[in-house]
């Protein structure tokens, strides 16, 4: 495939149409690329052996790979973050700080795991995760001493602070201002976190208050000089409500989702909830495998969105949610996301996680002949209607086959001997 200069860059993938990208700075100064969708999309000839390349660009931060560490207990400290960076993640999200640590008191245990064993056995699959941990409770001053020293040791790498306030202006500039003075790469400002402190207007309490997420985010961008992706809760009906207010309120992108509200379980033999403290537990962030779904849904809506109202403008989406295999973020991907973020994957399978999600996103791309993430991004959009749509869609294929669809032709075809395959002759995969 030819190569193009930084002028002028061709999107080459299947939905017919290409983007010519044209260089703009952005507002932490970097070099960037406005996307012009114009004209056509160039496949590789049949056959062509195509090696892929998995670096991206996103708002001006150029990674190595769309894999990001997740805001969580993986970046936690320099060591951990340290760890990330050496094993070849494509950034860091560090874990979400805040002006006033010495109020955030964690309790353990603090995580609960759901299996996919009928009776909760030890030994079946880990689907669902549960948390009750806080935002970091390490002193501010201690981790900006530490971004400091990951970006003087990795200062090709990107490095994301992600930051929650209470709803109070001053506290938001003083933060953002001793933040960026690291030398940080952007910040992931934390709408969505569902549990607590939710009385001192924090996380999810903003996220979903669109009026709320309106004014704090133009106090933050009024004084950011680095992108800013705020961080959407999938706690709401529409997320794309809140996601529409971020962009338009200066945000240069979105990431979602963060976990979802829940209860974990009940204990069989001692009627407790889980993660049980001292015989007591607290709702909390379900993450994992059995979200993976769920996230593609609120990510798929995002994307639409942007797409049709912010479709000529550098916005970036950051997906999240359930990813443990190259399989999984391929599927982000071919939904618009620019980047895919991975937490709990990383705390079930450690830090080299990140050589099996490159070369399973890899295989995937030889698989159709991509070169670039940009080549399929976005590409399984256009598959996506209304149910009023698939019937319409499906009459017209019948006609024009003159053929009888599969499967039952009404509810009245039922019958008990035969349900079960009855059942399975409209299933598609």
């Amino acid at each position: 495939m030819a190569s193009l200069g930084l002028a002028q860059r061709i999107r080459i993938g299947l939905d017919g149409n290409s983007g010519v990208e044209f260089p703009m700075m952005d507002r932490a100064g970097r070099l960037n690329f406005g996307k012009k969708r114009v004209g056509f999309r160039v496949m590789a000839s049949e056959g062509q052996s195509v090696e892929p390349d998995l670096s991206v660009t996103v708002n001006g931060l150029k990674m190595p790979n769309p894999f990001v560490i997740g805001s969580g207990p993986p970046g936690t400290n320099y060591t951990v973050m340290k760890r990330a960076f050496d094993e070849g993640w494509g950034g860091v999200i560090a874990k979400t700080v805040s002006l006033e640590a010495d109020k955030v008191k964690n309790v353990t245990p603090r995580y609960a795991k759901l299996r996919a064993d009928a009776n909760g056995s030890a030994k079946g699959q880990i689907i669902g995760w549960q948390n009750i941990e806080l935002i970091s409770d390490r002193p501010l001053e201690t981790m900006l001493k530490e971004f400091k020293q990951l970006k003087e040791e990795y200062p090709d790498r990107i490095l994301i602070a992600s930051i929650m306030e209470e709803y109070n202006k001053a506290a938001w500039e003083e933060l953002i201002y001793r933040c960026e003075e690291t030398g940080i790469d952007a910040f992931e400002i934390n709408f969505s976190c569902p549990h607590g402190m939710p009385e001192r207007r924090m996380g999810a309490a903003v996220g979903q208050d669109c009026d709320l997420l309106e004014e704090v985010c133009g106090w933050i961008n009024a004084v950011a000089t680095v992108p800013v992706w705020a961080k959407m809760t999938p706690n709401i009906t529409d997320i794309t409500k809140p996601a529409r207010v971020a962009l338009n309120q200066g945000c240069e992108g979105v990431s979602a989702i963060n976990t979802i509200m829940s209860v974990m379980g009940i204990n069989l033999d001692t009627l407790r909830p889980e993660p049980c403290v001292e015989g007591y537990s607290t709702p909390g962030g379900y993450s994992s495998k059995a979200v993976h779904p769920i996230a593609l849904a609120k990510v798929m809506n995002i994307a639409r969105m942007m797409k049709s109202e912010f479709g000529d403008k550098d916005y970036s989406l950051s997906a999240i949610g359930g990813v443990e295999t190259g399989g999984d973020a391929a599927e982000f991907i071919l939904l618009g996301a620019d980047t895919v973020q991975v937490c709990t994957g990383v705390m079930m399978h450690g830090y080299g996680l990140v050589k099996t999600l490159c070369s399973e996103l890899k295989d995937f791309m030889r698989k159709h002949n991509f070169s670039s993430i940009e080549d399929f991004r976005g590409t399984s959009l256009e598959y996506f209607t209304t149910h009023t749509d698939l019937v319409r869609r499906q009459q017209e294929a019948i006609r024009q086959r003159k053929a009888v669809k599969k499967g039952l032709q009404s509810d009245k075809d039922w019958t008990g001997d035969g349900f079960v395959q009855e059942t399975e002759s409209m299933v598609s995969n």
